[in-house]
């Protein structure tokens, strides 16, 4: 595995984790509160693939304040990591990760073959998560960092009951999240910033591959019903007892989905 130094303009470079291999492209953008080792369950069915993981600068860790950048920052370095690539990839993205991947091939499709996007949150019709979120800010406006990401993660993003009672019962992935909440609440706010809509992905024609859970939230699966209308080459695909969290729970199901959507892209 070697690190890519992507050079962006007038900032700090992006990065990302090039995974050894050879192969069609890919090009994975991490869900929000998470990093590039999240897929490394999913990437254990992807060879044959080359793959590059983003590492997303808002998630990075380090002192000061969480960057209150928009997306389009982190679509920036997207686009800056394909460019290292030998050919445009399968760019794929989760969660928040897959709003930055539609709105970096929207700022420039030619850029890569297609698109699978898991989940991505947008404001169809009003803020990301509604009353889930804010009461998860009421808690982390009052210092309950980790209680406000086990607001987020059991409402919005629908983890399992019993997947969400297992992570906070770990005294350390309880402290890593509640260390995160300032970031991944910036996440939301960026992604609100976009304005409510799916008009302006009307004119991105590349294959679209939109995947969501059988057992996801109704508000991520509206978003993809709205995508879906609105992309002039999207197919939709619903994992059988999964929710928005198949990378940790049916990481096979999401690999295959993958394969499907790059013999698609890349035919």
């Amino acid at each position: 595995m070697a690190e890519l130094l992507a050079p962006v303009p007038g900032g700090t470079p992006a990065t990302a984790l090039l995974d050894d291999g050879a192969g069609p492209p890919l090009l994975l953008v991490h869900g929000s509160a998470g990093s590039p080792a999240d897929w490394d369950g999913v990437l254990r069915g992807l060879g044959g693939f080359r793959t590059a993981r983003v590492r997303r600068r808002r998630y990075l860790p380090g002192p000061g304040p969480v960057p209150a950048h928009p997306v389009a920052v982190e679509a920036a370095d997207v686009l800056a990591v394909a460019a290292l690539l030998d050919r445009p990839p399968l760019l794929v993205g989760h969660s928040s990760g897959a709003t930055v991947a539609l709105e970096a091939a929207a700022a420039r499709p030619a850029t890569f073959a297609g698109l699978v996007l898991y989940e991505p949150p947008l404001p169809v019709d009003g803020p990301v998560g509604g009353g889930a979120s804010r009461r998860a800010r009421a808690a982390l406006a009052a210092g309950d960092r980790a209680g406000a990401m086990r607001i987020h993660l059991g409402e919005n993003a629908g983890m399992p009951p019993a997947l969400l009672e297992a992570v906070f019962a770990d005294p350390a992935e309880r402290e890593r999240l509640a260390a995160g909440a300032d970031a991944q609440f910036a996440d939301l706010d960026a992604i609100d910033a976009l304005g409510p809509g799916t008009d302006r992905y009307r004119h991105l024609a590349l294959p679209v591959t939109l995947l969501e859970g059988a057992d996801s939230p109704r508000h991520l699966r509206h978003t993809l019903t709205a995508l879906a209308a609105a992309l002039p080459d999207a197919r939709r695909v619903t994992l059988p007892g999964q929710g928005h969290t198949a990378h940790v729970t049916g990481p096979h199901l999401l690999a295959a989905e993958i394969r499907a959507a790059a013999q698609r892209a890349f035919a």
